[in-house]
């Protein structure tokens, strides 16, 4: 099945979504000028139902069949639940977004008036693909590896720099690892991680729509490797898609978030989707059984510091490290 099918069948369910739906709603809410900005934001919608439906139908039955661990602390991941929720249904974005994007808009179109534009990644790299007939897919391939090419190398800046890490070790505070894992991350670090993505994304010449499907796409990679699922990959597969194992080691205690295990700063296998950056640039590690994930200073014999456990007290908390102050 081509991409121009499945991208026909994603617009047809994103209008008949968004009429059905968001547009009555808008225009009872007296939202009639955001028409524009609803109907993007069914496409995320959209593509967050999708995701959410693959979390439930697949990836939770097979947490059950092979888990790495028992799950004791059920608690916690029902928080990360409503994490996954308003990040993948595209209400965080859409929030944090919603006076921001007009900021970004007005300097591309200023930029574009003193003739400065992005380019066209796809068009430039389409004279090494001759004879390729999927030019849709092969831009869409293009595309997904050119942003997880810049989302490794924003994933070791969140590692390397105190004040962001301060911010992303939210992430890794989870002590149990599930499919939900993902999405919890603080409010101000996602906002800086999909301002960047998005500028480039504006940068390199990516449609809107393709935005969206490269992101989906990363997003699902994401959560299969986030969860709580034995699934070997076997030596060739872990060196092709980042899967469970080899994410799970970026959150062991000691090796994955720390340089040479002694609490610094640093760390391996960051790789979002592919496992190729870390391979190429040395962060890449394949030690089997890791042990535990999370921080070290949450450890009773350091400190057991407090990350929160709630989502607001997380997101205060998350805060406070920021300046110091927890």
């Amino acid at each position: 099945m081509s991409v121009e099918i499945l991208s026909e069948w994603f617009s047809l369910a994103q209008q008949g979504l968004f009429e059905s739906v968001v547009q009555p709603l808008l225009f009872g809410l007296g939202g009639g000028s955001l028409l524009e900005d609803g109907y993007a934001a069914t496409g995320w919608l959209l593509a967050g139902l999708l995701q959410i439906a693959v979390l439930l139908g697949v990836l939770g039955p097979l947490q059950r069949w092979r888990p790495v661990e028992r799950i004791t602390d059920r608690a916690a991941v029902r928080v990360d639940v409503i994490y996954t929720l308003l990040h993948r249904l595209g209400v965080i974005r859409v929030a944090l977004f919603f006076g921001v994007e007009p900021l970004w808009n007005e300097l591309w179109g200023w930029l574009a008036v003193q003739g400065v534009s992005g380019i066209q990644l796809d068009a430039l790299v389409g004279p090494w693909w001759p004879g390729v007939t999927d030019t849709a897919l092969a831009g869409f391939l293009v595309y997904l590896v050119a942003l997880d090419f810049a989302d490794y190398w924003i994933h070791r800046a969140q590692h390397r720099f105190d004040w962001w890490w301060a911010l992303h070790a939210l992430h890794h505070s989870q002590r149990q690892m599930t499919m939900w894992t993902d999405s919890r991350n603080h409010l101000l670090d996602l906002l800086i991680v999909d301002a960047l993505l998005v500028q480039l994304g504006h940068a390199i010449g990516m449609a809107p729509g393709q935005f969206v499907a490269v992101v989906a796409c990363t997003q699902l990679v994401e959560s299969l490797s986030h969860a709580n699922l034995r699934l070997p990959f076997g030596r060739l597969g872990e060196r092709l898609l980042v899967g469970p194992a080899f994410h799970r080691l970026h959150h062991a205690i000691g090796l994955g978030h720390e340089s040479a295990g002694q609490g610094t700063l640093g760390g391996h296998n960051f790789g979002i989707l592919l496992p190729w950056w870390d391979q190429l640039f040395g962060s890449a590690s394949f030690v089997r059984d890791p042990g535990p994930t999370g921080i070290r200073d949450q450890l009773p014999e350091n400190g057991g510091r407090d990350y929160g456990q709630g989502f607001w007290a997380q997101q205060r908390l998350g805060l406070l490290r920021l300046i110091g102050r927890a």
